[in-house]
């Protein structure tokens, strides 16, 4: 298994690669997608500045775009409680979940689906954006970022199909630091409850397996925390996501 370490440079890396800002730093990298949906634009820790000066820095590059702070174990200890002080509200608790891709627990794939790789962009991000909450106006931004992504490492994006073509669900496979890490992992409303989400994230893990890649990665919502425990994800850290 990768160091815990390893898997939030990885996080690092993905949210830098939709920077269109200022070059992020490495004590205070902050990334700026101009896509107007929090969790593309934000603060990634904070480490060995001041939390005061961090929000000044933050609050002048980020100006105009919703934005999220990530406080977790690359943070500097303490660091969620002092920008609670300073008027941050905390959004959720996210628990980082890692599993060996030898000893995950595959999910079957559903009747009448197939997940297949994709690069049409301009049906991939529409139904992703639906799940995750980019409103239709910020979907041709979001394209244009996915296109211009920089950072160094493959993305592989899946798309979950019915037998009659319709799109039931999607993830990004974000394959670098020796590592896959998940994204984006959606079902469309009307396809929830057949174990698309279960099968997306299979068809990733064994896209890592056949490369070699020996850990996969990924940050869960509340909701979806129960699915990966049943793949075998164990958590290994946490996120605080604050905003201000």
């Amino acid at each position: 298994m990768e160091s815990l370490d390893t898997v939030l440079a990885a996080h690092r890396a993905y949210l830098v690669g939709w920077n269109v800002g200022a070059p992020a730093s490495d004590d205070l990298p902050i990334y700026r997608s101009e896509v107007p949906h929090a969790p593309l634009n934000g603060v990634l820790r904070v480490s060995g500045r001041a939390p005061r000066d961090a929000l000044a820095e933050a609050r002048d590059r980020l100006d105009g775009v919703p934005r999220i702070w990530w406080a977790g174990p690359d943070s500097d200890a303490g660091t969620a409680d002092a920008l609670l002080s300073l008027g941050a509200v905390r959004l959720a608790r996210m628990p980082i979940m890692t599993v060996a891709t030898d000893r995950a627990a595959y999910a079957p794939m559903p009747a009448g689906l197939r997940i297949t790789e994709t690069t049409d962009l301009s049906e991939f991000v529409p139904a992703y954006g639906r799940v995750s909450g980019i409103s239709p106006a910020g979907v041709a931004a979001a394209i244009e970022r996915e296109r211009a992504f920089s950072a160094g490492g493959t993305v592989i994006r899946l798309a979950a199909r019915l037998d009659d073509g319709v799109l039931a669900g999607t993830t990004v496979a974000w394959l670098s630091h020796d590592l896959l890490t998940l994204y984006f992992v959606g079902t469309q409303p009307e396809q929830r409850r057949r174990g698309v989400a279960a099968a997306l994230t299979t068809a990733a893990l064994y896209l890592a397996r056949e490369r070699g890649v020996r850990t996969a990665a990924l940050t869960s919502t509340s909701v979806a925390e129960s699915l990966y425990h049943r793949i075998g994800f164990r958590t290994a850290g946490t996120f605080d996501l604050l905003s201000f």
